[in-house]
């Protein structure tokens, strides 16, 4: 693809170089219609690269464009962000020497003419006066008068110019961005880019295949159209068989003349929906989405490298074309990445929980942990991943605790970290698997959250700390544990003496693995009655009275657990009348993570009121719907135990707690 067909370029080359170029919108493009989140979002990622470093560029996205002749460029793509663009160099008070016209609507056009001066308008395109409002009120509040965002804006803000050849076929390009419904996004450019360094139309063809597959995140990778029918996979279809990526081509085995139509290059599937109509697929809610997981390949393929600093790659899609430009790829590299993409791709969807494609309940486990199978009808069929239940419910839990402590798409270090220990083995076991995942949440405990070297001011752990504890040597290290005690957990997350800097989610949901985990190991299985010694002490060493075992049968960490619990209210801690104060309310002991609707309703009850309305009177047990903490339901048992909840009952609660985490 020649420079003058892709090419990289800053806002000032496109609106300010005076080159003579006009961007003209044709009348089949929709109105403008972005809103102030959108134009928010934009500004806030500007300004956090430019915070991050004043020389590298930041990608903005993509401008497809048709070249009418004259300078004259017909926007096929890009037109929102573009317009957002003009309407943000206004607001800086830049001065447009390249116009953006929409021709053959004229309210738009001339609104857009005369933005410095609307009194000029008669007729309004209240779009385009209302994102001109947005921009003006995100620069104001997010940015200020100086900082040398204008500069930033217009030099280090690049978009990617494509220029569609004048021999295509326009109608078919346009069919193809008219089903997709967006522009080109940053994983199409680096796909693009990808392709140009294989040397050959069949790596191209073979590459593409993997890609498309890869990107259908919902789907198990063995059900793609473009490999179900192929033996990359085993006759039971849970083994990666080919060893490198011309294995992959070999067994593919499609003749190609070396050309891929538009709609190849640009990979619409995983844009469209998937067909259920023979309902044979097995899809799912992935946890991360394709640019995020390209960058989790990428490093994982980049730390074998000895120049590779793992601390300085970035995984965050907004950093997607710089990490993947970093690289430096050639035929082989490309191939190389190839090859892990769909590997890493076949580890996550069969050894990686997912979320089912319904919402929490009370009764049943969302999160699946399944391999794909060839059942007794030789058809293709999820199965949890062992047979062994007690094994298997732990992994789920421990793999669902990360997940809901990192519920964000990007900055998924568990993730990495547990892909790379798959990919190196030779061959999986199951319980050694677990094991690994058991000592990495351990690790994260130990090394992370009771390091106050990792943490900042609020407690969170800084950029950088988990590469640093989990990889030595660009490997993954579990050394010694260095025995800590609860007097060490209180030196950071507070006793309730001094007000806490912080106590972050992976602690809340640690504590709650900890809690269920002990349940298996003592009673799970157990067909003991209440009267049972082995039960007695059980919930003794909870520092409660027996409140069921069903709660931890159908406990799992549900999605909704996102509000932090206050037991003791914040509207009655104010240290007079025997009142609790706030560094008393504010510590471990006092709270937990429950569902957020739950939460807003019944913030200021006391925690007595709290217990009818989480409690069911009739049959004493926790309404799981509404309370999907095990530590929170210990807490409402001391409570109904003592008839109340004091700073007694909160600090010996999370003595009990802490100890329970440190074993």
């Amino acid at each position: 693809m020649n420079d003058n067909i892709l090419a990289e370029k800053s806002i000032r080359e496109i609106f300010v170089s005076g080159n003579g170029c006009c961007y003209e919108v044709p009348v089949y493009q929709r109105n403008y219609a972005w809103e102030k989140d959108e134009i928010d979002n934009l500004v806030q990622d500007v300004l956090d690269s430019m915070q991050k470093s004043l020389s590298k560029p930041y990608y903005i996205g993509t401008l497809v464009t048709f070249n009418k002749g004259e300078n004259v460029f017909e926007v096929i793509d890009g037109q929102q962000r573009l317009t957002t663009i003009r309407l943000i160099l206004n607001v800086l008070n830049v001065e447009i020497k390249n116009p953006l016209k929409y021709r053959a609507r004229k309210k738009s056009d001339t609104t857009l003419k005369h933005l410095a001066d609307l009194k000029q308008v008669d007729e309004y395109d209240n779009g385009i006066i209302n994102g001109l409002e947005f921009a003006r009120k995100a620069i104001d509040e997010k940015v200020g008068s100086g900082g040398g965002f204008k500069d930033y804006f217009l030099d280090n803000v690049h978009i990617i110019h494509y220029q569609v050849p004048k021999d295509i076929d326009l109608n078919h390009y346009f069919e193809v961005m008219n089903s997709r419904g967006e522009q080109l996004e940053k994983h199409e450019i680096v796909k693009a880019q990808l392709m140009q360094k294989l040397s050959d139309g069949g790596a191209q063809s073979t590459f593409n295949k993997i890609w498309q597959a890869c990107s259908q995140m919902p789907l198990y990778v063995q059900q793609t159209d473009e490999f179900e029918k192929e033996k990359l996979f085993s006759g039971k279809l849970d083994s990666f068989l080919p060893n490198d990526f011309d294995q992959i081509a070999s067994i593919s085995d499609k003749s190609t003349d070396g050309k891929l139509s538009i709609k190849e290059i640009l990979g619409t599937k995983e844009l469209t929906k998937l067909d259920h109509s023979k309902d044979i697929k097995d899809t799912f809610q992935p946890i991360i989405d394709f640019p995020n997981f390209l960058l989790i390949v990428l490093k994982i393929m980049r730390i074998k490298h000895q120049d590779f600093d793992p601390q300085d790659f970035k995984l965050d899609d907004k950093e997607l074309l710089d990490e993947f430009r970093k690289a430096d790829f050639d035929n082989n590299s490309v191939k190389e990445f190839g090859y892990l993409l769909i590997k890493c791709k076949f580890l996550l969807d069969n050894y990686i929980v997912h979320h089912a494609n319904e919402d929490d309940t009370a009764k049943n486990n969302p999160w699946k942990l399944q391999i794909l199978r060839k059942n007794s009808q030789n058809k293709p069929a999820a199965e949890n991943l062992t047979a062994d239940k007690p094994l298997q419910d732990s992994l789920v839990h421990l793999l669902s605790m990360f997940e809901v402590s990192f519920t964000p798409r990007q900055r998924k270090n568990y993730l990495f970290y547990i892909l790379l220990y798959l990919n190196d083995l030779p061959t999986i076991n199951i319980a050694e698997y677990h094991n690994f995942v058991e000592t990495l949440a351990d690790w994260y405990c130990d090394k992370i959250y009771l390091d106050h070297q990792n943490l900042n001011e609020k407690n969170t752990p800084l950029p950088g700390s988990f590469d640093e504890a989990v990889l030595h040597d660009n490997k993954l290290y579990f050394g010694d544990y260095a025995p800590h005690t609860t007097d060490d957990f209180f030196s950071i997350y507070g006793d309730g003496t001094t007000k806490t800097r912080g106590i972050p989610l992976f602690v809340f949901n640690y504590c709650d693995y900890k809690i269920w985990k002990f349940y298996q190991n003592s009673l799970r299985g157990e067909k003991l009655s209440e009267k049972s010694q082995e039960r007695r002490n059980f919930f003794s060493e909870l520092g409660c009275n027996d409140f069921g075992l069903d709660i931890f049968n159908e406990f799992y960490f549900s999605r909704t657990r996102r509000s932090l619990e206050h037991f003791y209210p914040q509207a009655t801690a104010d240290g007079k009348d025997g009142h609790l104060n706030e560094h008393q309310i504010n510590c471990f002991g006092n709270f937990a993570m429950i569902g957020s609707a739950i939460n807003s309703s019944g913030s200021n009850w006391d925690p007595k009121t709290k217990l009818s309305h989480y409690i069911d009177d009739g049959s004493g047990k926790v309404n799981k719907v509404s309370v999907a903490s095990l530590k929170f339901a210990i807490m409402m048992q001391i409570c109904k135990d003592h008839g109340k909840w004091d700073f007694s009952e909160i600090t010996e609660h999370q003595t009990k707690m802490a100890v329970l985490m440190l074993k």
